[in-house]
């Protein structure tokens, strides 16, 4: 194999949470069992509705993970950010895809056979529970999510996507959006035109700066105070 080609590997390996839990003949495993598929920007990785064959773990780039509904709306339930698991609630809870991911920027894609992974789980005890504690994590991030937008005002949700972006995505409070803005009302939960119109209140009322997708927080604190009253 070429030696750069087997570097991509290494990194798709050290891209696996928790995988210093694997001993070396795990990992070659895997490895051996692997593929890296790139993708470019707004490619799709996998379909809501087709059948689960990998686990794919990303790590280069960003990707949008969304439920598509028959009404032709669409939930986008998280960002995905390099070196997490895409799409494993589905993989491991059954046969078919439950919602769709999309890369986001031009994307890597580590995807290792199921059989052999879940091989691997049944043998490695410690990872085992690693993983099942980043599946729950999982779920319930996104069962509060979903929470949020039933029951929080539009003020509230967009409050929700600045922290979501600031806090989890960047790890600052100024940022650039990388979606557009009818994507982003899909992940707030509400209208292209009921999101722009919001975000605007934001900037008039100083509470954020805003230049295109360019973002400040300017006062994380009434940020704060408008996610948590709702």
């Amino acid at each position: 194999m070429p030696s750069g080609l087997t570097y991509r590997f290494e990194q798709c390996m050290e891209a696996i949470p928790y995988f210093q839990l694997l001993s070396d003949e795990q990992i070659d495993l895997l490895k051996n069992n692997s593929s890296i598929v790139e993708y470019r920007k707004k490619e799709n990785i996998f379909r809501q509705n087709t059948r689960t064959s990998h686990i794919m773990i990303l790590f280069r780039g960003m990707a949008k993970v969304y439920k598509e509904s028959r009404n032709n709306r669409t939930i986008i339930l998280r960002i995905a950010k390099p070196d997490t698991y895409l799409g494993i609630l589905s993989v491991l809870g059954g046969q078919v895809h439950q919602y769709s991911a999309t890369a986001i920027d031009e994307s890597t894609v580590c995807f290792i056979d199921l059989k052999v992974f879940n091989n691997l789980i049944l043998g490695n005890g410690k990872f085992a529970l690693k993983l099942l504690g980043l599946i729950s994590l999982d779920g319930l991030f996104i069962f509060n999510r979903l929470m949020a937008q039933s029951h929080k005002q539009l003020p509230g949700r967009i409050a929700d996507v600045l922290i979501y972006f600031a806090d989890e995505i960047y790890g600052n409070n100024i940022f650039t959006f990388p979606l557009t803005r009818r994507e982003l009302a899909e992940l707030a939960g509400t209208t292209k035109e009921s999101f722009i119109r919001t975000l605007t209140e934001f900037k008039n009322d100083k509470i954020i700066n805003l230049d295109g997708s360019n973002v400040e927080i300017v006062s994380r604190e009434i940020v704060n105070t408008l996610s948590e009253l709702g």
